[in-house]
């Protein structure tokens, strides 16, 4: 059911990691403590023995895992604690960062304006945004800021939502335009109090609103002619701001409004309430093999209000609050027996939106295809979208079959270990034998 994670995140342990001039002793984690639902059949049997694999003294201090089916709640396998030192249980309503899987949030609350009339699919961004009316773009990519050209047609819509704008990314680039970036603190999130600068999240000034954001990625030469190739990019914080302008309300207020309100998921935000904190888990960098605590839940970042609130990379979630998102989407925009979405904007936006001429390894996976913020799977895997988050998570669903999968762990970067790729052949086994008992 799901794409190659280990592909998914290949290019993000090369950015990603870490320059921590710090090490610290590791306290030993509580004994796994296995839970499943209740609900009968056992649906995740391999997924459970593998999270069992991983949690515990010297490994990971605990970890999340769900799978639903058409009509029913999520199955949720849990195991560990919070942290090494922190000794809460883990479990489906832990709050984890899930940085990237806030972008097919986005991507949906885009889709929403779309379906409504009041935004175009393939619209021009400068008609929204008349600061990107006139593009430059590096002759070579990540190359010197003195050699570009203009570009030679706009920016549009559709191109922001596939990362086909030709936008940069701090957590990508590694030439001028990331330096550029990171001078004019167009930064597209957070990660630690920690004074230390992490590869693609500087600890630096970062601007303070979101129109800021985009008014400063503007200034920024793109680093590919639009609508010309797929280059991960921070295209979905610059949608934030196209839905602010659009909707005439922030772009926080406009997700709550039309996705997080309606689909209960009371606690997904940008930032964690105090009364909350206990249930946040702690992040950590793997520094030679090991996990170093970058981020307590008692003293998280995450605690503090952002700049502002990142399209691309900001949401705190639970595995239970997700699963509410996935299912609408696996439900054709239904949960509760309410009309969120349309079903028609459900299936565009989960469906492949690529301009034209656009293919190859699009989202670091082969035989994809890119929707609404989120990777689409095309041949056999027709029918999954989803994405995955810096810090070890990944939320998919398969809009044809009506399934959705997750796994939540909290540690950067998500290619440090290979439980990404454990989880992906466990969760493939397990689909695989809850289909065979469907067809008998």
């Amino acid at each position: 059911m799901t794409p190659s994670l280990e592909a998914l995140s290949q290019r993000l342990d090369r950015r990603m990691l870490l320059r921590l001039g710090v090490l610290a002793g590791l306290s030993a984690a509580a004994l796994p403590r296995l839970a499943c639902a209740a609900a009968e059949p056992d649906l995740l049997p391999q997924v459970r023995a593998m999270i069992g694999r991983w949690v515990g003294p010297g490994k990971l201090p605990g970890a999340v895992a769900s799978l639903g089916v058409p009509g029913q709640e999520a199955q949720f396998v849990s195991a560990g604690t919070q942290g090494f030192v922190d000794f809460d249980a883990m479990d489906a309503d832990t709050l984890f960062r899930i940085y990237s899987m806030t972008k097919p949030v986005t991507g949906m609350a885009a889709m929403i304006l779309i379906d409504e009339g009041r935004l175009g699919l393939d619209q021009p961004l400068a008609d929204v945004l008349p600061a990107y009316r006139e593009m430059q773009v590096l002759d070579t990519y990540d190359g010197p800021l003195d050699r570009v050209h203009r570009a030679p047609g706009p920016i549009t819509i559709r191109q922001v939502l596939t990362h086909t704008s030709g936008f940069a990314y701090t957590v990508e680039q590694g030439g001028p335009v990331k330096r550029l970036m990171e001078e004019k603190g167009l930064v597209p999130g957070r990660i630690s109090r920690l004074p230390i600068p992490l590869p693609g999240f500087p600890a630096g000034p970062v601007v303070p609103t979101l129109a800021a954001f985009a008014d400063g990625m503007a200034q920024v030469p793109l680093v590919a002619d639009p609508g010309t190739a797929w280059h991960y990019s921070a295209g979905l914080d610059v949608m934030g701001r196209v839905i602010e302008v659009v909707s005439g309300q922030s772009f926080a207020a406009f997700v709550a409004e039309r996705l997080l309100g309606p689909l209960g998921m009371a606690d997904t935000d940008w930032q964690v309430p105090q009364a909350k904190a206990h249930r946040l888990a702690t992040n950590h960098a793997v520094f030679g093999g090991a996990l170093i605590p970058i981020d307590e839940g008692d003293s998280s970042i995450f605690l503090e209000p952002p700049p502002f609130c990142c399209g691309g990379s900001g949401l705190i979630s639970t595995p239970r609050d997700y699963d509410r998102f996935l299912r609408m989407l696996a439900q054709g925009g239904i949960f509760a027996g309410k009309r969120v979405m349309s079903e028609a904007a459900v299936r565009l936006g989960t469906g492949n939106l690529l301009p034209s001429g656009v293919t190859g390894e699009v989202g670091f996976a082969p035989n994809s295809g890119f929707g609404a913020g989120g990777r689409v799977g095309l041949g056999a895997e027709g029918g999954v979208f989803g994405w995955a988050g810096a810090a070890a998570t990944v939320g998919m669903v398969d809009v044809r079959r009506g399934l959705r999968s997750q796994f939540f762990a909290q540690f950067m970067p998500p290619t440090a270990f290979g439980v990404l790729a454990e989880f992906q052949s466990a969760l493939k086994a397990d689909v695989t034998g809850l289909l065979e008992k469907r067809t008998r």
